[in-house]
């Protein structure tokens, strides 16, 4: 597959889990008024907010010139939630430093 075939894909994928995940968690913390959750319980609420998008992943048809960008956005989504959850995403670990610091 080209780059210029996944760029947009690739883009999403960078900020969709701060935009959503992070964003929706941050919320629901606050909602709950928990204003010190653990690193873990912030990556899995990001996680779980994120995996929200997961009929995404199967918007694209099954027609076979899919097939190499389904393949991609569905490791890509696997890999951002690996990320996410073993605090390798430096933005949502930033946006807990930031929800600790300023809830």
């Amino acid at each position: 597959m080209r780059d210029d075939e996944s760029f947009e894909i690739d883009r999403a994928f960078d900020l969709l889990p701060h935009v959503v995940g992070a964003s929706w968690a941050t919320i629901w913390f606050r909602i709950n008024r928990i204003r010190r959750p653990s690193i873990e319980e912030f990556r899995n609420k990001v996680a779980e907010y994120y995996a929200v998008l997961n009929p995404l992943i199967d918007i694209y048809s099954k027609d076979e010139k899919f097939t190499d960008m389904t393949r991609r956005i569905k490791i890509r989504n696997q890999d951002e939630i690996e990320r996410i959850l073993k605090g390798r995403n430096q933005e949502i670990e930033k946006r807990f430093k930031r929800y600790i610091d300023y809830g």
